[in-house]
């Protein structure tokens, strides 16, 4: 079996890594990085720290406009498809890079397989939104990482080209995190690290009110706040005149992601607007407060050990000091084992 995996994004560097490892070395795997991150701790270091090889094909495409990245990345996949003629194209997640794949792969008549499908914010504003339900509908099979997401998947009509096989970065998390408890990383800044955050969704940096409000309150918090810095947020900031370096925030550079499990596990909770981080946060038992309005993880939250802020950006000083939260739910993502599902769905599937 030949498959081709398009990427272009930090979490889909970590949700390709446990699937590298399943289709090697009895499956053909071809990998296309599309470039849309292309600053090396955004996207280099990611294949060196999870054990990725070098991708096979890079566009380079880098940032700008929706619009004119997605043409962009579309044109030059085409040829790549062409040329590769996979079993199947394997799209993850919900960026611009997973939509350009999931039409150069139509329309060239190639089996297209969504790797995280069935998730949903309901929220049309988010970009990520639209990406993720026409690719669903694009696919030849929707990989679900939970049974909230094989619903939706029902509910739109796609449930008999859908599949639960669970949620490949738990299965990457769980193997970085026990690296990281046998040997500690340093990390890159003295003294307690409190709460990690993030900020990097168009709904908070294209606001710039809002995202003064939300970095004044990370700012009065009672304890040191690693603010990751997404390049999109440090472009913002400066263009805004807004100081990220202040009260309570030292803002950071984005880590390696085995650097950044360690944060989660040292700090006290994490403060977010990432899908991957919430859940991330879950499974290593951080509590995590959620500056959007909505989540497509909602188990987080059913578990208690997410909240989401939405607008109580003058609440967010307790809703970071709320109490530990019960037990977690008994694994809503799935046993670690995910991408073996994955690559056996895959493979049962060509062989029809």
């Amino acid at each position: 079996m030949k498959v081709l995996s398009v990427v272009g994004a930090r979490p889909q560097f970590v949700k390709l890594a446990p699937i590298a490892h399943a289709l090697a070395p009895a499956h053909e795997h071809v990998v296309v990085h599309t470039g849309q991150h292309y600053d090396a701790l955004m996207s280099d270091v990611f294949f060196r720290d999870l054990g990725i090889a070098a991708p096979d094909v890079n566009l380079a495409v880098g940032s700008g406009a929706h619009g004119a990245q997605t043409a962009a990345m579309l044109a030059g996949l085409e040829p790549i498809f062409e040329q590769h003629r996979p079993d199947w194209v394997l799209v993850y997640g919900d960026t611009n890079s997973t939509l350009a794949a999931a039409v150069a792969a139509v329309k060239l008549h190639l089996p297209l397989a969504h790797l995280e499908a069935g998730l949903r914010s309901f929220n049309r504003r988010m970009p990520e939104e639209h990406n993720r339900v026409l690719t669903d509908h694009a696919a030849d099979l929707c990989l679900a990482p939970t049974t909230v997401a094989m619903g939706h998947l029902a509910d739109e009509g796609l449930a008999e080209r859908s599949v639960l096989v669970g949620d490949v970065m738990t299965d990457v998390l769980y193997q970085v995190r026990d690296r990281v408890l046998a040997a500690p990383p340093a990390l890159p800044w003295e003294g307690p690290t409190g709460i990690v955050a993030t900020i990097h969704r168009a709904e908070n940096t294209d606001d710039p009110v809002r995202l003064r409000a939300i970095v004044e309150a990370l700012a009065e918090l009672d304890r040191p706040v690693r603010l990751l810095s997404h390049p999109r947020l440090v472009a913002v900031a400066q263009r805004e005149g807004i100081a990220l370096d202040r009260g309570a925030v030292t803002a950071t550079a984005p880590l390696a992601y085995p650097d950044l499990i360690a944060a989660v596990l040292s700090s006290s909770g994490v403060v977010t607007d990432s899908g991957g981080l919430q859940k991330e946060a879950y499974l290593l038992r951080r509590l995590c407060t959620t500056v959007r309005s909505e989540t497509e993880w909602v188990e987080t939250v059913t578990a208690g050990w997410n909240v989401i802020a939405g607008d109580r950006l003058d609440e967010l000083a307790a809703l970071v000091a709320r109490p530990i939260a019960h037990e977690p739910l008994d694994h809503p993502f799935g046993d670690g084992r995910a991408a073996e599902a994955v690559v056996a769905t895959l493979a049962a599937r060509t062989a029809r």
